[in-house]
This record gives C-alpha cells, sequence and structure tokens, in this order.
C-alpha cells in the first residue's frame, strides 16, 4: 500500500428514520469513490454510521417502555444489513453511542469552552423536535411552522451552553472564498456564502429538557445539542480524544463530506467553525448532492412512494441499481427515479451494450479459437485509435471521479464499450475467419477485445463491483487490487494469452418492460413504514380546532389538475367559503353537489396551484381513494362537531 491516504464520510444517519433511495444514493456514491482510490493504490478509510441520540429516539423508546439504547441497538441493524446487501466496502461504522465517540465529543467540547468559545445562557425560541433544529421568529412559515418539514415548532426558553459561533464568520467566510474546492458544486458554495454575509448568531450546543445524550461535562444537567454531538463523529472515528490517535493523524484532514443538500449548513457553516474553535483543520471539501423523486413526485410517507432499496435489490440486483442511481443523474442535481427509466438503463447499457460485447467476443474466441486466448501478433490499422480511445478514456474517468462526477466517468466508460463493439465492427472477424491464411489477424482482432474488455471491467469495479468480477472470472484474470495504481488501469495487453477462458454466464438478462411494469401495481410496492413519533395532545389543544357542518353549494375541477376540485360550501350564518380538496380521483364535480360534509373552518387560507383554500374537508384515505366524511342532510350548515 502506497503511502497516500483518502478518507471520506457519508453523514451519519438518523436511527429512527427508514431506509430510503437517498441514504443509498449518498452511501452508493462514496462506496464507488472509496473503490476507485484503493484500485489507484490509496489507502482509503471510508466511514458511515448512525445518530443514535435525541429526544426524538427518548420518546419513542418511552412509548415501547424500553431504554433508548436498546431502541438504537434493533433499528441501526436496518442500515448496516442494507449496506450488506448494496455491497458498500466501509472501513467503519459509527454510532453516536460508542465510547469513542462520546470521548471526542467530551474532548471538542472542553477544548472550545476552555478557549472561552463557550458559555452559558438562556435560550428563548423556536425548536423544531422532528428536524432538531432552532429557527428564529422570521424562518417560520404561517406563524410557527418548520420551513423544512411543515410541522409545527415549540417555543422554548431554557438554559443552555452557547457556542459563539459568530466569532468565526470573518475567518469561515475567508477559508470558503480562498479555497473554491471546499463547498461543492458552486451554486451551494454561493448559497452558503451569502448565509455567512448575513451575519452568524451563537449556537445553543446543550438541552435540559431530555437526557438522551452525551451529558455536558462538569455539568451534566445539560446533554450536548445534537449537531456538536453528531459531526464530531467525523473525527471521532479517527480516535480523536482517545489515547491511540494514530488514525486521526493519518487521515484528518476528511478528503470529502458527502451529504445532502438539505444538511448542507450544518456541515459548512457550523461544524467548521466548531473546527476552528477547537483548533483542528478544516475538511478538504464538503459536496451536497440533490434530492431524489419518485416518478416525478417527491418522496414521502403520505404519497406512498418511499421505495424499499432492499425490494430495488431483490426485484432488479444490486448491480443495476448502482448503476441506475450514479448514471441517471449528475450528483449534485435533483434526480427523479422511474422504473421505465430504470428497466432502459438494465436493457440498454447494461444487457445490449456490455453484456454483447462480452458474449459475443466470448463466443467467437470460443468458436474460432476453442475457448483458448489468442496471441496478438499482428498490429491492425484501427488498434492505435483504440489505444488513444483506452487513454483518453482512463484519464476522463479518473478526473471525473475525483470531482464526483459519476454520471459522466460512466458516459466517458460507455464510450470505450461502444469503441470496442465499434472495433469489432470494423474488423469483422467473422470474415477474418473464412480465411486460413488471415488466423494471425483474426486472434490478435480478438485478443484486443478481450484485453480491451479487462480493462473495462477494471473501471467497472468501483461502480458495479459484482459485475466486474463476474466479467474476470470469465476472462479467467484476476483482480488484485493491492498491486493496481494508475498507470496499469490504462495499461494495453495484459491479458494472458494461450489461458483458457472461463464459463460464459450472461450479465444482465434483458427484462420484458411491458410486462415488469404491470407487474409494478402499487399495492405491490412495499412501502416504508416510518417509525415516527405521535404526540400526544391535551383536550386545551385539540379544543383549538373548529369543526363544522357544511353544505357543498358549488363544486368544479381545477384546470390542469387530474387531483384537486374547487368548492364553495355554505359553513352556517349566511358566509359562503371557497376550499380546494385533493379528491377529484374520487368524486366528481357532481358528485360533490349538495353533500352535507365535515370541515375544519379556523384553518389559515392556503394556496393551490394559484387557488386559495378557507378551509379543509375531512375524508378517509384508503389506498388511493378518498372517502369524504358525509353527515345527514337534517344537519344544517354551521352545526359544530364536537
Amino acid at each position: 500500500m502506497s503511502g497516500r491516504t483518502f478518507y471520506i464520510t457519508t453523514p451519519i444517519y438518523y436511527v429512527n428514520d427508514v431506509p430510503h433511495i437517498g441514504h443509498a444514493y449518498t452511501t452508493v456514491a462514496c462506496d464507488t469513490v472509496s473503490r476507485y482510490k484503493r484500485l489507484c493504490g490509496y489507502d482509503v478509510f471510508f466511514l458511515t454510521g448512525t445518530d443514535e441520540h435525541g429526544q426524538k429516539i427518548e420518546q419513542a423508546a418511552q412509548k415501547r417502555n424500553i431504554t433508548p439504547k436498546a431502541l438504537a441497538d434493533e433499528v441501526v441493524q436496518r442500515y448496516q444489513s442494507l449496506w450488506k446487501v448494496l455491497n458498500i466496502s466501509n472501513t467503519d461504522f459509527i454510532r453516536t453511542t460508542d465510547e469513542k465517540h462520546k470521548a471526542a465529543v467530551r474532548k471538542i467540547f472542553r477544548t472550545m469552552r476552555d478557549k472561552g468559545d463557550i458559555y452559558i445562557d438562556h435560550y428563548e425560541g423556536w425548536y423544531c423536535t422532528p428536524c432538531e433544529t432552532y429557527l428564529t421568529e422570521t424562518q417560520l412559515l404561517d406563524g410557527n411552522c418548520c420551513p423544512s418539514c411543515g410541522r409545527e415548532t415549540s417555543k422554548l426558553k431554557e438554559p443552555s451552553y452557547f457556542f459563539k459561533m459568530s466569532k468565526y464568520g470573518d475567518q469561515l467566510l475567508k477559508h470558503i472564498e480562498e479555497n473554491k474546492d471546499f463547498i461543492r458544486p458552486e451554486s451551494r458554495r454561493n448559497e452558503i456564502i451569502s448565509f455567512i454575509k448575513e451575519g452568524l448568531r451563537d449556537l445553543s450546543v446543550s438541552r435540559v429538557s431530555f437526557k438522551w445524550g452525551i451529558p455536558v461535562p462538569e455539568d451534566e444537567d445539560h446533554v450536548i445539542y445534537v449537531w456538536l454531538d453528531a459531526l464530531t463523529n467525523y473525527i471521532a472515528a479517527l480516535g480523536y480524544g482517545v489515547d491511540d490517535d494514530s488514525n486521526f493523524k493519518k487521515y484528518w484532514p476528511a478528503d470529502f463530506h458527502v451529504v445532502g443538500k438539505d444538511i448542507l449548513r450544518f456541515h459548512t457553516v457550523y461544524w467548521p467553525t466548531m473546527l476552528l474553535s477547537a483548533g483542528v483543520e478544516l475538511p478538504k471539501s464538503v459536496f451536497a448532492h440533490g434530492w431524489w423523486t419518485v416518478e416525478g413526485q417527491k418522496m414521502s410517507k403520505s404519497m406512498g412512494n418511499a421505495i424499499d432499496p432492499n425490494w430495488l435489490v431483490e426485484k432488479f440486483g444490486v448491480d443495476a441499481i448502482r448503476y441506475f442511481l450514479l448514471r441517471e443523474v449528475p450528483f449534485g442535481l435533483d434526480g427523479d427515479f422511474s422504473f421505465k427509466g430504470l428497466i432502459h438503463r438494465i436493457n440498454g447499457d447494461l444487457a445490449n451494450d456490455l453484456g454483447n460485447l462480452l458474449n459475443r467476443t466470448m463466443g467467437m474466441v470460443n468458436r474460432y479459437f476453442d475457448g483458448i486466448v489468442p496471441a496478438c501478433s499482428v498490429k491492425g490499422e484501427y488498434d492505435e485509435a483504440l489505444e488513444a480511445l483506452v487513454s483518453r478514456v482512463f484519464d476522463e474517468v479518473d478526473g471525473h471521479l475525483n470531482n464526483l462526477a459519476f454520471n459522466k466517468a460512466l458516459a466517458s466508460l460507455w464510450e470505450l464499450v461502444s469503441g470496442l463493439n465499434k472495433y469489432i465492427d470494423d474488423n469483422a472477424p467473422w470474415a477474418l475467419a473464412k480465411d486460413e491464411a488471415k488466423k494471425d489477424a483474426l486472434g490478435s482482432v480478438l485478443y484486443t477485445v478481450l484485453d480491451g474488455i479487462r480493462l473495462v471491467s477494471l473501471l467497472l469495479y468501483p461502480f458495479i463491483p459484482d459485475t466486474a468480477v463476474k466479467i474476470r472470472k470469465q476472462l479467467n484474470t484476476s483482480l488484485d487490487i493491492e498491486k493496481a495504481d494508475e498507470k496499469s488501469l490504462k495499461a494495453v495487453r495484459k491479458l494472458e494469452s494461450g489461458q483458457k477462458l472461463g464459463e460464459a454466464e450472461q450479465l444482465f438478462p434483458r427484462i420484458d418492460e411491458k410486462e415488469m411494469l404491470e407487474s409494478l401495481k402499487p399495492a405491490e410496492k412495499p412501502v416504508e413504514k416510518k417509525e415516527e413519533v405521535v404526540e400526544d395532545i391535551d383536550f386545551a389543544y385539540f379544543s383549538k380546532m373548529l369543526l363544522k357542518a357544511a353544505k357543498v353549494v358549488e363544486a368544479e375541477k381545477v384546470e390542469k389538475s387530474d387531483k384537486l376540485l374547487k368548492l364553495k360550501i355554505d359553513i352556517g350564518g349566511g358566509e359562503t367559503r371557497q376550499v380546494v380538496s385533493g379528491i377529484a380521483k374520487s368524486y366528481s364535480a357532481d358528485d360533490m353537489k349538495g353533500k352535507t360534509v365535515a370541515v375544519v373552518a379556523n384553518l389559515k387560507p392556503a394556496k393551490l396551484m394559484g387557488i386559495v383554500s378557507e378551509g379543509m374537508i375531512l375524508a378517509a384515505t384508503v389506498g388511493d381513494k378518498h372517502v369524504v366524511v358525509e353527515l345527514p342532510d337534517s344537519i344544517e350548515a354551521g352545526t359544530i362537531i364536537k
């Protein structure tokens, strides 16, 4: 192993979440870079893990009458088992309940406090428990709702330790402006620069209203707030804060923190200012990727479209899913997961381009040379162009992977796949086989293609490792990543002549698109059932909701929407209102006219497709249908429902 090191991290995933495509995307991306760097001879440390502290875990455990640690031990297996399914090659899996993590958090807290950057005061303001985020008055939506999740926030007033984050605003801004790769892509960099220029506020870093966390050193009434706790995992895993910190000295600073765009601010403002306070070098780069939608719609529990990655792998195969996630969309932008798009990638790129290249080459070697790798003794007119293509493709793949441009790297690699297919067509080995005098030329052509496939398999290995290994078994050549480097990755004519090829095997069977899409009925798609804390409310809270009987006076379908009806309702006392309801797939406008329904009468007005809605009709959801709560016609409009 060379002296070159490479350190890459995923975020630590919240243990109360259910793994979805977004989690898989981040982790597969980091795995791909890690595998490539190992191929190039780097000593790689690849970290992932789980965030297991906080009020939500404490509440969920209380409801089940178990300890928070017992709950964490149970559900952490969701991630650990999924990473095995997805063939993730992480070096370490850190949990914030690990003792080494606790030691690191205590050390960084004490270091920051000893420097005078942590002080005690009172926090008064808004807090979103699901997002574990403090919010200012100006950040709230509709009075007191979280801008991220839309749920109501709580107003807190409690003692808290604060970090003097404002002290480091100018220093952080200078670092970002002098290091253009510190925040990527550039659009995210500009977003953070604007945020810092508005002025940083000091950050609350402890809580007293719950106990499930790491106690503040020398003041155990407080637990350390989630972001100072969670973010420290990146150095805790390397041994920061314990006697043996050799890995910390060896691998830090991280080459890449890879995160979703929703947690960019925590990684590019909170984390670096904490490190500046603690006197720890900043990571080299934070890369924020986009979000995935499913069939054009945002993934959500209510939409029922958050697909289980385990099921996807079972249905389509692990390498097909890895390839699609990395090929379909530029890393950094939002992407859409569609089953039709996935099937097209499998049938086109994987089965036709790659699979057919291997199958027909193996078939010709078996037919013309009894399955023995022929010698390469004749250089043809197309060989020089192919060698130039190999060199160019490697340089492009290398450059793109170093910039996390996975889709570009695969596009370049597929130029080599296409180039090899074209090389076969240009040389027409089936024609050469008809002339015994051209036996050497035939052998040289087929050797060149086999050796090209060997090179393809090396570059494919980071992306779809199982497939790369299958290819090399058929070529009867090893994949010795311990001895690889950049030079060997593009070296040609390295396949040993005279050896017997392995047994031919189809890499990716073609999928019948119509049959597969018909089989993917909504009821058959496993929807993730997220374990979410449902808070009990008291009667005073419930009594704030005003439920009334209302008569539907008029109804019409909203243009350009297959879901919405615009209704005019009489809510009594001579008052009529306009309500927009997402029930059009279950009820026509004529169906709704004259019905007496139950409505929430004191809901704040909102706009749906630009139309003001002044209330909400109550309806039950059964599968993909809505059933409106109807009342007897004898109940007058305006009657209060208690």
